[in-house]
């Protein structure tokens, strides 16, 4: 199946919010550092071709083939933003807090003096870079702190990262509505969530926000590229999040009848359920026609048609990524730029019976990673072990930039050219709630810590990437010996 060329014919003019901040960027000679431009996309999983997998993203596709994907990556949290929170900041959780959506505001916007946490953004600015933010790069879209239905305050998330944070909320208002919103102008606040989980629009691409998105970006990245100064641009898109809303061309790219379906779409054997939960995000739209749960699978044709909103919102927001990187070519720096695309967690479609993120399991914690920086190997398919916590200290280093004391993550930027690198340590940690699973290149070692007890499960992974079986009472041996290994991320989140 061959991907269709889908352009961009929207007319709406943009109402941005765009106020300029002047505290603590310093100057520095523009020729010393390359420039940054970071892709966050919502929600996508390891679902693209350069995965391969069926759907359909020649421009991520591309992103990879002249880079690094990395295969085994795997996020601090599977909920956004405490996943955005250990990027941001390249630590584990070491409170509760740092557990929640609501990570940053309560440790940065709401904390003042010596102990907030330096974010990548805020290092890179105070070490010559100018840093712009557009869209949803931790958990509040716009980056201003205010609730689903209350009106938009001038409180800013991440009040240091920025010179610039911007963002075109269209026919919606604001950055909530257009987070949550249809092609109508309306959103699921203001349809007190009596809407789908999907929608299919016959429109262009700029009838839903991230293609606004795409437009601004592009068009502040040719401005920036001018200035011959050294230049950070975040951009964050909302696809494919739900609701999965997406224009009716990617929807054309799919025939529905031949999705194919999940490989365990029931409970794995031996699984303890409280591994797992009843997708109450999901079912939050409560016009869905069915309502999954731990002890009821949707039907197939239903999960396929889900499966089919989820495939076409990832083309659309590849075609969305695929005018940001054309803007970065055209401008002349694109050889000089390091570009990162990272999905800040996986999302479960109809695996194990689960609708959404919020598990410790391969299918939310593991998403999309692919680097590409000016001097390094392009083509590279990278099967080693890394968290997200770890792309701080590899982006302080691709710049020359110090990185910060005592974080957590580790720099794979010797990764890039050598992916065989003896030295590196193939480990990664995900926490959620009482929950923290371990992942090495085979196996998954997670342990439920709740009422005083324990419950110890261990999976190994084949060809793909699912579990199937809890092999812990079969392996004892097996979970023995990762038990050090385990012990070692206890120890290092909450301490």
């Amino acid at each position: 199946m061959k991907a269709k060329q889908i352009l961009l014919t929207g007319t709406i003019l943009p109402s941005v919010i765009a106020p300029s901040f002047s505290m603590g960027r310093a100057k520095e000679k523009p020729d010393l550092k390359p420039n940054v431009l970071f892709i966050f996309v919502d929600d996508l999983r390891r679902e693209m071709g350069a995965y391969g997998s069926p759907v359909i993203t020649p421009n991520m596709d591309a992103l990879a083939a002249s880079g690094s994907l990395f295969t085994r990556q795997f996020v601090s949290c599977p909920t956004s933003g405490a996943s955005r929170y250990g990027l941001l900041t390249g630590h584990y959780p070491s409170d509760p807090a740092h557990l929640s959506n609501e990570a940053c505001r309560t440790e940065i916007t709401e904390k003042s003096g010596q102990n907030i946490p330096e974010t990548m953004f805020h290092q890179l600015r105070r070490n010559g870079y100018r840093t712009v933010g557009i869209g949803k790069i931790s958990h509040y879209v716009d980056g201003y702190v205010y609730g689903y239905e209350a009106p938009v305050s001038d409180i800013r998330e991440r009040p240091h990262s920025w010179d610039e944070m911007l963002f075109d909320p269209g026919k919606w208002g604001n950055g909530w509505n257009a987070f949550f919103g249809y092609a109508d102008g309306q959103n699921r606040q203001s349809m007190h969530r009596r809407v789908k989980p999907y929608e299919c629009f016959d429109g262009d691409d700029e009838s839903y926000p991230d293609g606004l998105t795409a437009r601004l970006a592009a068009d502040k990245l040719k401005e920036l590229s001018r200035t011959g100064e050294p230049f950070c641009l975040a951009v964050g898109f909302f696809k494919p999040h739900l609701p999965f809303t997406s224009p009716k061309a990617y929807w054309d790219l799919y025939d529905e009848s031949q999705i194919a379906l999940s490989p365990e779409p029931d409970l794995p054997y031996g699984m303890d359920r409280g591994f797992l939960h009843d997708s109450d995000e999901f079912r939050g739209y409560l016009l869905g026609e069915e309502k999954p749960a731990r002890d009821k699978r949707v039907s197939d044709a239903y999960a396929r048609k889900l499966r089919h909103a989820y495939y076409a919102c990832v083309s659309y927001a590849d075609a969305q990524i695929g005018k940001v990187l054309a803007a970065l070519e055209e401008s002349g720096v694109a050889d000089r730029t390091i570009v990162i695309l990272w999905g800040d967690h996986g999302w479960h479609l109809g695996d194990q019976r689960v609708w959404g993120k919020h598990t410790v399991l391969e299918t939310a914690a593991s998403s999309a990673l692919i680097v590409r920086a000016p001097g390094r190997k392009a083509g590279i398919v990278n099967d080693r072990v890394v968290s997200s916590i770890d792309i701080y200290p590899t982006l302080m280093d691709l710049c020359g930039v110090p990185r910060p004391e005592g974080l957590d993550g580790h720099s794979f930027a010797p990764l890039l050219d050598e992916p065989g690198d003896p030295s590196w340590e193939d480990v990664a940690y995900t926490y959620y709630r009482h929950v923290l699973s371990m992942r090495t290149p085979r196996y998954r070692l997670a342990r439920i810590i709740r009422d005083g007890k324990i419950t110890t499960e261990l999976y190994e992974y084949g060809t793909d990437r699912i579990e199937h079986e809890n092999i812990a009472p079969l392996h004892p041996d097996i979970v023995e010996t990762l038990m050090p290994l385990w012990e070692k991320g206890r120890s290092a989140a909450f301490r």
